[in-house]
């Protein structure tokens, strides 16, 4: 993966194009990380918590997999939502019980994305595609959706980058990170209280995209 200066696109331009090059990724994604064992063990952690039937906004979802039909397969009541009309094709054909509609997460919440609507919202992997001015922002907004004490998971790529552009099997994309200590302030500012993070070294399948540490935050709506 290799990086250039940073970007100097307006946030539409290059939330279409961030669309435009998931839409070419499409299932290689998927290839390229073919064990998500993080996202899986914070999906479960999910599951034991929320009571049967609960319903479950999946941002950034991507292809659906694993989270929305780990949810769905647990009896949830799954929306995903996502920039990408390819992604999401590849979502409803192997979600089918599951909600996918396109959305740019800051158009949220939206009609029938309703504010506290939401026993739980996740984001794995999908505000790191925003910049570090507007992340703080959208989870500001994220925990609007949710219901009072509601469980909000987040995961993101460890890295002290705003808005840097790379190479990402075979497509320019844009993404932001935080350490991890600087990760669990933000999570908190916005409004939630964290409950762990927790930290894995990942290794893709493809020498196209280098190892990674990946954070994964739990936590939930701050009502006190």
């Amino acid at each position: 993966m290799t990086s250039g200066p940073p970007g100097t696109h307006t946030r539409a331009e290059r939330q279409v194009l961030q669309a435009a090059a998931f839409d070419r990724i499409g299932a290689r994604y998927d290839e390229a990380f073919p064990h998500k064992e993080g996202q899986l063990a914070a999906g479960e952690w999910l599951i034991n918590r929320l009571p049967p039937g609960s319903r479950v906004l999946d941002v950034g979802c991507g292809t659906g997999l694993p989270t929305a039909l780990q949810l769905v397969h647990a009896g949830h009541d799954v929306t995903g939502v996502d920039i990408s009309d390819g992604m999401l094709q590849l979502a409803r054909r192997d979600v089918p019980t599951g909600t996918f509609r396109r959305f740019d997460v800051a158009d949220l919440p939206a009609q029938g994305i309703a504010a506290g609507g939401h026993e739980a919202v996740v984001a794995f992997f999908s505000l790191l595609m925003l910049t570090r001015d507007e992340i703080p922002i959208t989870l500001r907004k994220l925990r609007t959706l949710l219901t009072p004490g509601g469980y909000f998971l987040l995961s993101m790529v460890e890295a002290d980058i705003d808005d840097m552009p790379l190479q990402f099997l075979g497509n320019r994309v844009w993404v932001s990170g935080y350490l991890r200590d600087e990760l669990g302030q933000v999570v908190t500012d916005a409004g939630f209280d964290v409950l762990d993070v927790q930290h894995l070294s990942y290794a893709p399948a493809t020498t196209a995209v280098p190892p990674e540490v990946q954070l994964f935050v739990y936590a939930r709506r701050d009502d006190s």
